[in-house]
């Protein structure tokens, strides 16, 4: 068999340099990655041409030239208002495309984003990694075998850094559609879309704040919303940037699910031992277990669809995306907005 051709298209993301390392690690594939909008990068930040020779992966100045190469399938992690164009284009070439979350900055563009890879045949995927957790899909088996009966209530929190430090287009609201709740309300909503099978939430409540980082950025660094589900189920997700500067991780994912008849917990990334160095007088913790990015980049190349959870599709991101609409229209006018 030929090697896979996988094209990395911009290292805005700051999980771009992660994916493009695990690609380039993989046998019978071979990478190319072009990051020319370097423009909105801040003093400092590095991109380009520079950050491929540091990841040990084959750059090209253009997208152009990547497209030319002829790439089986590419991974997009751009600015998030970046995302229609680059998935557009790919599909145009034939490309599958695996899109950084959240899917778009309007469910506007997501929809378009959709019916382009529809209408040329290829596959679109949200890069969703938390779906491939051992915690979640032990939750997720229990839930589908009925062990913890019919799910009453879930709450659900994905706390991290505030990421404007390593990538200031993330607090420009122009860019990347708005702030934390943008951020991170996309994983856990993308879960419970996967754990419901599809089952809509019918309205949104949510309140927001930037007291974290008051003063420092202009979007909102701090988020809670309650979503109702078709399903009768109730859900909260905690969506903040406010994990402290200091703390030796980035952040975390955690759930409880209360069915009635038993309660399930899991934390996605709590696979760490926990201590303390006494060399820079901080707190360590040091990870272990599986690499969930990549589960889902393999999932994305080689899966055919017999294993326990597939990744996110297109259709899943543009249902969590008008979540996220729906919870910016009730933040704004304090009151619950129903989700069409």
């Amino acid at each position: 068999m030929k090697d896979l051709k996988v094209g990395v298209l911009s290292f805005a993301h700051v999980h771009a340099g992660g994916f493009a390392r695990l690609l380039g690690a993989m046998d019978g594939v071979r990478v190319l990655a072009a990051d020319p909008d370097t423009d909105l990068a801040a003093p400092g930040e590095v991109r380009g041409k520079a950050f491929a020779a540091q990841l040990g992966v084959d750059y090209v100045d253009s997208y152009e030239e990547l497209f030319a190469w002829g790439p089986d399938k590419v991974v997009v992690c751009s600015e998030n208002v970046r995302h229609r164009a680059l998935v557009e284009r790919a599909a145009s070439h034939g490309a599958d495309v695996l899109c950084e979350k959240p899917l778009a900055t309007t469910p506007e563009d997501g929809a378009a984003m959709v019916e382009a890879c529809r209408a040329a045949g290829v596959r679109l995927a949200v890069a969703h990694p938390v779906r491939f957790s051992p915690a979640y899909l032990a939750v997720r088996e229990a839930v589908r075998a009925g062990t913890a009966g019919d799910v009453l209530a879930v709450s659900g929190a994905n706390n991290g850094y505030m990421p404007g430090g390593r990538r200031r287009w993330f607090v420009d609201p122009a860019l990347a559609g708005g702030g934390a709740l943008t951020d991170h309300t996309v994983h856990i909503a993308d879960l419970l879309d996967d754990l419901f099978e599809a089952s809509q939430v019918t309205s949104v409540y949510a309140q927001t704040n930037n007291v974290l980082y008051e003063g420092e950025v202009p979007v909102e660094t701090a988020g809670l919303l309650t979503l109702t589900y078709a399903n009768g189920a109730v859900a909260t997700i905690d969506c903040s940037w406010s994990q402290p500067r200091h703390h030796p991780a980035w952040g975390g994912l955690s759930m409880q699910i209360v069915g009635d008849r038993a309660t399930l917990e899991m934390d996605a990334f709590d696979q760490k031992v926990h201590g303390f160095s006494e060399a820079s007088r901080a707190g360590v913790e040091l990870p272990y277990g599986v690499d969930l990015d990549a589960l889902m980049l393999r999932e994305f190349l080689f899966g055919d669809g017999s294993g326990p959870v597939g990744v996110t599709d297109g259709a899943s991101g543009l249902r969590s995306l008008r979540i996220v609409e729906a919870a910016y229209e009730s933040a704004r006018t304090g009151r619950t907005v129903a989700v069409g």
